[in-house]
């Protein structure tokens, strides 16, 4: 099913979703894009096949657009994901446990609604995804690249001023703030190469896991930069694969 709304937000576009369910899936998956919050869609998938290689798992997946950093700041696209969940869970599926994955961007939003969702989130897998806000210049220049702190950032364009004059929403949009005992399994996948979100990033949000107890698993991949595009298709579906299975069976 395509183009469902999930919610209408007054003064903004209709938020809709994908949901696509095999026959006999249980666990349904709520996907969310990357684009750095400035772009993407629902449509764009993080590896070619996705959707068709992640349902023929049997896994159901709910493909969700949010708000991007240019018509809301930071929380309007967590808040736009708790609704989406909300409005899933309404929704006769057939699915009795719902897990999170997400890349870049969407990864620091299901990795924020697994910690802080009321409606139990199973597991979460997040690809490269920023995780500390106030620590990734830092990460970014340790590997070699150019951090920014700016309200033109990425970071900055999304809680809609420079990371140093809101540290509030900062530390509100990483992940690692919200660390809790009790956390579902999270597996972090991250090119080695990755200068734009450093692998460091999967890092902290591992070790503060595993500092409350959490279950947490790191895979990453030799030579890969930031979405991957080093591999080819050939390449990416084990990864995909692995992906898949951990939230099947986490």
């Amino acid at each position: 099913m395509r183009e469902i709304v999930y919610a209408r937000v007054p003064g903004f576009r209709p938020l809709s979703l994908d949901l696509f369910v095999p026959p006999g899936a249980t666990t349904l998956c709520v996907y969310l894009h990357g684009g750095g919050w400035r772009v993407g869609s629902r449509r764009e998938e993080p590896a070619a096949g996705f959707f068709e290689q992640v349902t023929s798992m049997g896994m159901a997946v709910a493909s969700v657009d949010y708000r991007l950093s240019g018509e809301a700041a930071y929380p309007a696209q967590s808040s736009d994901v708790a609704a989406a969940l909300k409005f899933l869970a309404t929704v006769d599926h057939g699915c009795t446990r719902t897990v999170v994955w997400g890349a870049s961007a969407g990864g620091q939003l299901a990795a924020i609604a697994a910690l802080t969702q009321p409606a139990p989130i199973a597991a979460a897998v997040c690809w490269y995804p920023p995780t500390d806000f106030d620590a990734l210049s830092k990460d970014i220049a340790s590997a070699g690249g150019v951090g920014d702190r700016s309200a033109s950032s990425r970071e900055g364009q999304l809680i809609g001023a420079t990371l140093d004059e809101r540290p509030d929403l900062a530390a509100a949009a990483s992940p690692i703030s919200h660390v809790r005992p009790g956390a579902p399994p999270f597996l972090l996948v991250h090119g080695s190469a990755d200068v734009a979100v450093p692998p460091r990033q999967s890092e902290r949000l591992a070790e503060a896991l595993r500092g409350v107890g959490g279950s947490v698993e790191v895979q990453v991949i030799p030579g890969a930069s930031h979405m991957f595009p080093e591999l080819d298709a050939e390449a990416i579906r084990p990864v995909v694969r692995r992906s898949a299975d951990f939230l099947l069976s986490a």
